[in-house]
């Protein structure tokens, strides 16, 4: 459990870094995607984008 614990963080992470990239190609606005402000932070948690990025993983790995 610990495991998929720590992966979620790391797969958010990364995509936190990466998200003004991935935004110029339309991820980070899908329905799913959900910002708040807090404390005057603003928080990204990017679901919808999570899961069609994992999709598009496994497509590549099932096709190689």
């Amino acid at each position: 459990m610990i495991r998929w614990l720590i992966v979620v963080f790391l797969a958010l992470l990364i995509f936190s870094g990466l998200r003004p990239w991935l935004e110029k190609l339309g991820l980070g606005r899908l329905p799913g995607d959900f910002r708040f402000r807090l404390f005057g932070r603003e928080f990204f948690v990017p679901l919808a984008s999570s899961v069609v990025l994992s999709f598009i993983a496994m497509l590549v790995a099932k096709l190689l």
